[in-house]
């Protein structure tokens, strides 16, 4: 034996003689041995037959060589070249234990390639399921020397659908093969069962009477071996197949297919949790650059909302994006910008409000949930209004409530998915999202506010640098002149309240101020006085002293509204509250607190820090805010006997009031009163209806002037017109020209015109309602239908002066055109009244016996007489004048 052993030793010295040894191929024909042993040079005293039979005796030798000395390459040809040659044919030795170890031993080659398998797969961060797979099903096909294999995945809907396949010879498939069933296919019911199946049978086994999963006209035999995660959960199947005429598959080749497929798991882990760290990252970076965009330039909310916007749809890849806010106080969603999808998207536009329980936003917003719909038009809640009226079309939605300190303070919705329908993947990238939106418009709402604070701050010092309190001198002269018992036609509305002297109005206010207040001790007769008498001379002189001195909008104005409100409350059978009653008087002497002389629009467009803090009705809100500062001075609060809950209800009543004087609001309130008058329905219990009348009352009474005897409103006419020419000359230098054509001192001629359309399209609507639910108040129909008449008689005038004017023009280019020798000489028309441009509109004895009248015009600052170079006859009431109030409905 040891000669034996030196023999293999030496033998096993020399690598290329080894490779084809017999004994490897054991059951070949004495020929095939003989030419093998024919093609090495070996030593005369060692056989073939010898070494052969000493591998069988010592096959550990044989594995420890191979390992030691033999490329798993080798190994893997010498397996190829055994199959072509034997045609699959079993292996029968007499030593089965050989044939067991060379598997095992391929079966550990197989796996050493395993990791490298892993990372060729994983390298790549494009890799997903379906190529995972595939390479695995290549790989395990390569290990059982299949003629093809096919690689099936499961769908949401639990179908199976062909992934890939690697024979040609095969038909067409579909891409459904069928739901995860028993006796359909075989894929199907491995799926099914969730366990490998080895079959050489392929045709008529009732387990899956319709064979294979792709048709094929050669197969025989087939392993499919499930594709299961670690939760037991089906992800696909694979199925290796062999042809007609190839060697049916062995349960150790099924073996080596589970084998190399447990992987498939493993790999499917290690590539999520690989792409899912790609994907935070991303997600890191992009939420890092909307950090630093809107962070680094919080100017205003809508700035902040426009960035929003733009980021969510590139987060999501979405086409629209809208972002609504939450009123909590009127539990309303509000939008100002919205995504159009053209060149001028997210410019701000008119807001829109609706309620928290209406459409897919709003369900958002009212419990908190998440929606991703897939078909809007199959869902309740989609509104397909906005559809029809813009032609867009809305095929998926993805809505998500925006949270800060676990309040829902707004919501964000997606519209239409560029490249199909929102995934999980986009709902919980976009709920980290949210979170940041949610952090951005917490800022942005602080950053607001605190730019709110300081134009305030700045209003504040504007006006008490202007303003100041009543002193002791006027309180002890005002306090020492008695209030009169009854003051004879007060309380006739053609009384001028203009006609009081300067000194005496502050008298007269309290007069009518301690009137209404005893109403209220007239209906509780149990209780005690309800107001102090001090403290309403100090409010109502420091309420005087906080009008400034500007033509018409002044302390004057203040004292004839509140007198117009007081004789209607006094001469009508209304049926007000006394604190509604109280809340009307305060609301008429404080309407114009600090007015500047200049209208809302003019505030607006010369960007005063008044009309940055209050973006609507911005003087109006002004003027009640205002009003609450001085109740809130020492010595001033007129209410301090008031319980809280009536001190609350006359503070609202009173912020109502005021604000129904901007003519933007009166329209819709106006139509709401006329239309609940009309059908008959106005109820003076309800309170609504009665905050209607108390609003259409603050405009009938702010436009007092406009009833009151021809006369008066002439003299009237140039301090109102004063004020607006005041206001365009100071446009024509900032903008180079007059906004509203009544403000423009070139253009006084189109006044009677104007008053025209004033009286017709807002006063006397106006007056009418008022005497449908109060008849008391006709006189104000009666005195603006006076009124009417004469505007019209010199507006008809002014047109007819015209008219001869074009006549005039068109016989001077006539004469012109004619070629004379000499010029005729003519006399003027006695009919042609040629009159220069600034030539009076009134008639002259109208105007003669309003002028000799004036002792009923002496207010704070004599009223100056018409001059004759200017007409002025027109009355205007307030700022309100027809083409501001139509530039005020038109904002």
């Amino acid at each position: 034996m040891s000669r034996l052993t030196n023999g293999i030793i030496g033998w096993s010295q020399k690598p290329l003689r080894v490779t084809c040894n017999p004994a490897l191929v054991p059951h070949h024909s004495s020929r095939s041995v003989h030419s093998s042993s024919t093609m090495y040079a070996r030593s005369p005293d060692l056989q073939p037959e010898t070494v052969t039979q000493f591998l069988f005796d010592n096959p550990d030798f044989l594995d420890s060589f191979v390992q030691q000395h033999v490329h798993e390459d080798k190994i893997r040809q010498w397996s190829q070249r055994k199959h072509k040659v034997q045609g699959h044919n079993p292996v029968a030795l007499t030593n089965g234990d050989l044939i067991k170890d060379q598997r095992s031993n391929w079966k550990n080659c197989v796996q050493s390639k395993k990791w490298r398998i892993l990372q060729d797969l994983t390298k790549d961060n494009t890799t997903n399921k379906a190529r995972v797979f595939t390479e695995l099903a290549a790989c395990a096909a390569e290990s059982v020397n299949a003629d093809g294999h096919n690689l099936y995945l499961v769908d949401e809907q639990n179908q199976l659908f062909l992934a890939s396949k690697s024979s040609r010879n095969q038909r067409a498939p579909t891409a459904c093969v069928g739901r995860i069933e028993p006796r359909t296919s075989l894929p199907a019911y491995v799926a099914y069962t969730k366990e490998s199946l080895l079959t050489n049978s392929l045709l008529g086994d009732p387990r899956f009477p319709l064979g294979m999963g792709v048709e094929t006209e050669r197969g025989v035999s087939a392993i499919a071996v499930p594709l299961l995660h670690g939760n037991n959960l089906i992800l696909g199947v694979v199925e290796l197949y062999r042809n007609y005429g190839s060697m049916p598959f062995s349960p150790e080749e099924e073996e080596v297919a589970e084998m190399m497929l447990v992987w498939a798991d493993i790999c499917m882990e290690y590539v999520e949790m690989y792409n899912s760290m790609m994907k935070q990252r991303k997600l890191n970076d992009f939420l890092l650059a909307v950090t630093k965009s809107i962070f680094q330039d919080i100017v205003s909310m809508d700035t902040v909302i426009m960035k929003i916007m733009n980021y969510a749809k590139k987060l999501v890849i979405a086409d629209r994006a809208s972002l609504f806010l939450v009123d909590t106080k009127s539990r309303e969603l509000y939008a100002r910008i919205f995504d159009t999808g053209r060149v001028e998207e997210h410019i701000p536009q008119k807001e829109i409000r609706f309620p928290m329980d209406r459409g897919v936003a709003g369900h958002v917003a009212s419990t908190g949930e998440v929606l991703n719909i897939a078909d809007a038009y199959t869902d309740s809640r989609f509104n397909r209004d906005v559809d029809l009226q813009t032609g867009y079309r809305t095929k998926s939605i993805l809505c998500m409530p925006i949270y800060n300190r676990g309040n829902i303070i707004g919501v964000v919705q997606m519209v239409n998915k560029i490249d199909g329908v929102f995934t999980k993947a986009d709902e919980e990238s976009f709920e980290t999202f949210a979170i940041y939106c949610g952090l951005a418009l917490h800022h942005a709402k602080l950053y607001d506010k605190i730019r709110r604070s300081e134009q305030k701050y700045r209003v504040a010092v504007e006006v008490l640098s202007y303003h100041s309190q009543c002193n002791d001198e006027e309180y002890m002269l005002t306090k020492n002149v008695p209030i009169p018992s009854d003051i004879p036609d007060i309380l006739d509305y053609d009384y001028s309240p203009w006609a009081i002297d300067s000194d005496h109005k502050p008298v007269y206010v309290l007069y009518m101020m301690r009137d209404i207040f005893k109403m209220h001790s007239h209906k509780n007769k149990n209780e005690e006085r309800r107001f102090d008498l001090d403290d309403m001379i100090r409010f109502t002189l420091t309420v005087r002293k906080n009008y400034r001195n500007v033509p018409y909008h002044n302390w004057a104005h203040a004292f004839s509204v509140a007198h117009a409100m007081f004789t209607v409350i006094k001469t009508s059978e209304h049926r007000f509250t006394p604190i509604e009653c109280l809340a009307l008087y305060v609301a008429c002497l404080c309407h114009d607190l600090d007015h500047r002389g200049k209208t809302n629009a003019f505030m607006v467009k010369s960007a005063s820090p008044l009309a940055a803090i209050y973006s609507t009705s911005t003087m109006e809100h002004h003027h009640f805010n205002h009003t609450v500062t001085i109740l809130q001075n020492e010595g001033h609060n007129i209410f301090k006997h008031l319980t809280s809950a009536e001190y609350k209800q006359i503070l609202s009543d009173i912020r109502h009031c005021i604000l129904a004087t901007d003519l933007a609001l009166f329209f819709a309130n106006r139509s709401r009163l006329q239309d609940i008058a009309d059908k008959g329905e106005f109820s003076w219990d309800n309170a609504d209806h009665r905050r209607l009348v108390m609003a259409n009352s603050m405009t009938a009474a702010d436009l007092c002037s406009m009833y009151k005897p021809w006369k008066l409103q002439v003299q009237l006419v140039d301090v109102i017109m004063e004020e607006f020419w005041q206001q365009g000359d100071q446009e024509k230098i900032k903008i180079g020209y007059v906004q509203n054509p009544i403000m423009d001192r070139d253009k006084v001629n189109e006044l009677p015109e104007s008053q025209v359309g004033f009286l017709v399209g807002i006063c006397l609507p106006c007056y009418e309602v008022m005497a449908q639910i109060l008849p008391e108040t006709k006189p104000m129909v009666n005195g603006a239908v006076a009124n009417l008449k004469k505007w019209r008689e010199l507006a008809d005038k002014e047109a007819l002066e015209k008219e001869k004017e074009k006549e005039r023009e068109k016989q001077t280019e006539e004469t012109q055109d004619e070629v004379i020798k000499e010029p005729p000489v003519t006399k003027p028309s006695d009919d042609v009244n040629v009159t220069s441009e600034k030539s009076t509109l009134l008639p002259a004895d109208v105007l003669d016996d309003s002028a000799s009248d004036t002792s009923f015009l002496a207010a704070d600052k004599p009223l100056p007489d018409p001059p004759s170079g200017r007409t002025s006859n027109t009355s205007v009431p307030s700022e309100k004048t027809v083409l501001s109030s139509q530039s005020e409905e038109s904002r």
